[in-house]
């Protein structure tokens, strides 16, 4: 009686019908930027314009609604996050970083994967992924070029691994901030939840590369001397950002213990950083900020709080809730492995966006959700392995690749989507497989109430 009641409702409440259609087309809009030319930002910003003046036509939603739907915790700690690292970058603390790891393998090259994946990994555990292979592509390619080796095992390598070093943490990835913040999940929480999962992804990976890459690993590479590259420009800067990275992760463990959030935790180590950094401009430092993307998420968080407010996605739940409560740990593998395929196809956000209003409505209901919420991130954040497209941090390893075979005429150099397929996909699938097992074996811990 329930759903037939809910079903009427939605053909005859025209309130939920329009905004299902302004969500249905912003997120079109979004997924196909690479083919009509426009930023996702711009769609999610018309997006959430629409929906503020629509929703107040129709009476269910309105400017004072749409900031209260804003979740400004993420858009705090991603902020801070991003101003920390811009700070960090022009030390050359992370070239120096990278130098020293090739100069200590000393030519042999699976080794080399292993040093410079495992740096990687653990950066994204508290740096967003793209930051990370921004930073560590164009060294690899320098590295790689001084061995006289081929750069796409490790390009290719460095995406993976930066994804999956992401799902760890609170603050690895954006969905893992929304679902943290939605969920009330504490630092020490999705550590400890995840950690496992990511360290056997990560040797999955790992293994996979050297299966796959058996032949460039075999290559006896040039001998060179890297020890005297690399050297840190600006040492108190550089250290200070180590030390107040240190003090933000004893913070983060803590914080549900203080009372705070995660953003102001971020905020507390981006002025420490600032005042015992004296050489930080300020103002330069805020450019290297991308606003566009701190955009898209409050514009996100607007659009899909209007669909929330015309309770058509209550009405998607309803669907869903049958299923959840007859079988969790069968809808929670099948959630993972439906937001890995369509985070392999499309972004991963917005997808992030639309499923948390939906768990958090079962959730109102009574259903323990708690499973869903970690299937989700592990979903989300695994599923960008699967494609060239999957991620941002993807992408911009592509492009690396494609200006690197044009410049030096390689074209083997180029990661073409085939290439990801062959090598990178099943990289995927092999971490969600081995995260399936590992959700099934510990259900019970994965299914026990967060608080």
């Amino acid at each position: 009686m329930e759903t037939q009641a809910l079903t009427e409702t939605l053909i005859w409440n025209n309130s939920m019908t329009v905004s299902a259609i302004i969500l249905i087309a912003s997120f079109v809009g979004i997924f196909t930027e690479g083919v009509h030319g426009f930023h996702r930002t711009k769609f999610a910003m018309a997006g959430a314009g629409i929906m503020i003046l629509v929703g107040q036509y129709f009476g269910f939603y309105n400017p004072t609604k749409a900031v209260e739907a804003i979740d400004w915790n993420v858009v705090f700690l991603l902020g801070g996050m991003m101003t920390i690292v811009a700070i960090m970058i022009p030390t050359g603390g992370f070239q120096s970083l990278a130098y020293r790891i090739a100069d200590y393998s000393r030519g042999r090259l699976f080794l080399l994967m292993v040093l410079l994946g495992t740096a990687v990994t653990v950066i994204s555990l508290l740096l967003d992924n793209v930051t990370t292979v921004v930073i560590f592509g164009p060294l690899i390619i320098l590295i790689c070029q001084a061995l006289r080796v081929s750069p796409v095992p490790y390009l290719l390598g460095a995406a993976l691994l930066s994804d999956t070093g992401g799902v760890a943490t609170l603050v690895g990835d954006p969905p893992n901030l929304m679902i943290g913040s939605a969920a009330n999940i504490d630092f020490n929480t999705f550590l400890t939840h995840m950690g496992g999962i990511v360290f056997v992804a990560w040797l999955a990976i790992l293994f996979a590369q050297k299966v796959l890459f058996k032949k460039e690993l075999a290559i006896k590479p040039h001998q060179q001397d890297f020890s005297e590259k690399g050297e840190i420009t600006d040492k108190r800067t550089w250290y200070a950002s180590l030390a107040v990275l240190a003090v933000m992760v004893v913070l983060f463990i803590f914080h549900h213990a203080f009372g705070w959030e995660p953003w102001f935790v971020a905020a507390i180590g981006l002025t420490l950083l600032i005042f015992i950094g004296r050489a930080v401009e300020l103002d330069r430092t805020f450019q290297s900020v991308e606003l566009s993307l701190l955009m898209f998420f409050i514009s996100l968080f607007i659009l899909v709080g209007g669909v929330e407010q015309s309770h058509f996605l209550e009405y998607l739940g309803q669907y869903i809730r049958p299923f959840v409560e007859s079988d969790l740990l069968l809808a929670s593998i099948m959630l993972m492995w439906g937001a890995a395929i369509l985070s392999a196809m499309i972004d991963n956000i917005p997808f992030t966006a639309a499923m948390v209003p939906i768990i958090l409505g079962m959730e109102q209901q009574g259903i323990n959700v708690t499973p869903l919420w970690w299937a989700l991130a592990i979903g989300v954040g695994m599923g960008g392995n699967g494609t060239h497209l999957g991620s941002t941090a993807n992408v911009f390893i592509v492009t690396l690749s494609e200006r690197l075979a044009k410049e030096t005429g390689e074209d083997s150099y180029r990661i073409t989507p085939g290439l990801w397929f062959r090598k990178g996909t099943p990289a995927m699938l092999l971490t969600l497989f081995t995260s399936s097992i590992i959700m099934w074996l510990f259900f019970d811990f994965f299914k026990t109430p967060i608080h």
